[in-house]
């Protein structure tokens, strides 16, 4: 089934292996970030985030953007996405000067067009500031969003450790961005509550939110979302194994679904949380039963969400048209 993915970090889909063997060519010890059996090893979501920063040292150039997002695609292709929109932020791409992101960002253009081309999967990218490197260093993020809109560049949020500081902290940021043409998403309501939510949508403006989830403890909250037409870009298996939910029982995916609410599907930092597309599909039918008519109205819901431009949209939904 062709799929439509939404929240993937770029460098949090890096295959383990694919990290290990940059390390290696770098001389760069990173075995404290593995397992025995060569996968990322953590326990928590700080420690999520440590590992996740550690594992991104080897990648130090514009040409090791490029084989990373070819490793990724490579990944993703497998499960049958068609589309994707991927975080990438220029905090690793040569630390938010403009003039080197520009090569970080020529470098992965380079190879979506080249997997777009031999894979058949398309791939956009959001630029994306880490909450809890803090407000200023954000507006460095935006900064080289608003520079660099364009063709492969689709839009502005924000990842990281969400109960840093408030969503109006940031909102020079995502001022700037708007201004420039950008659409914008923001993670919130993983961690925080349905609070956090509220004030990401009311101080940032968004029209998407990564996870979103803890909305579903207030009804007001689900209508305004609703009435404002904001998709929440759901990530269950993370969800699960972070510990943001106790279990896949436990997911609010199918509430908010029941209260209205456009949700998708994404995987978020795949090997990180032992997840893919395939996974996450068959789980959903697993526990709540979904079928294809399900999967297809959050195929649709996704491609309408997604930020690419109308061409590109018109060539995703021919891929998602179901075999005759």
């Amino acid at each position: 089934m062709p799929k439509v993915e939404l929240h993937l970090h770029l460098e949090g889909a890096a295959p383990p292996k694919f990290i290990a063997g940059l390390a290696r060519e770098k001389n760069i010890d990173l075995s404290k970030i593995f397992d025995r059996d060569g996968n990322y090893a953590y326990q928590g979501f700080a420690a999520f985030l440590q590992t996740y920063e550690a594992a991104c040292t080897p990648l130090t150039s514009p040409e090791d953007f490029y084989r990373l997002t070819l490793a990724v695609l490579e990944e993703t292709a497998k499960h049958g996405v068609v589309y994707a929109e991927t975080f990438v932020s220029p905090d690793f791409c040569g630390g938010g000067d403009v003039g080197a992101w520009r090569e970080y960002l020529d470098a992965m253009s380079r190879a979506a067009s080249e997997a777009e081309r031999d894979m058949g999967i398309t791939l956009k990218g959001i630029v994306t500031a880490i909450r809890h490197f803090g407000p200023e260093q954000a507006k460095t993020a935006a900064k080289c969003a608003a520079e660099t809109n364009g063709d492969f560049i689709v839009g502005f949020g924000m990842a990281g450790a969400e109960m840093e500081g408030r969503p109006k902290d940031f909102a020079y940021s995502f001022d700037m961005a708007r201004e420039a043409g950008l659409p914008l998403t923001c993670h919130a309501g993983e961690w925080g509550g349905p609070d956090m939510v509220a004030d990401t949508i009311r101080d940032l403006g968004v029209n998407r939110i990564g996870h979103g989830i803890n909305a579903v403890a207030d009804q007001n909250l689900l209508a305004e979302i609703v009435e404002k037409g904001i998709v929440l870009e759901v990530c269950p298996g993370s969800n699960v194994v972070l510990g943001a939910v106790s279990d896949w029982a436990s997911h609010p995916i199918q509430k908010l679904r029941d209260a209205g609410v456009a949700v998708t599907v994404s995987t978020d930092d795949p090997p990180f949380f032992h997840t893919t597309m395939t996974y996450e599909y068959e789980m959903l039918a697993k526990t709540f039963g979904w079928d294809e008519s399900d999967f297809a109205e959050i195929h649709q819901t996704a491609l309408a969400a997604a930020y690419c431009n109308d061409a590109t949209r018109a060539k995703i939904a021919k891929k998602l048209e179901p075999a005759k």
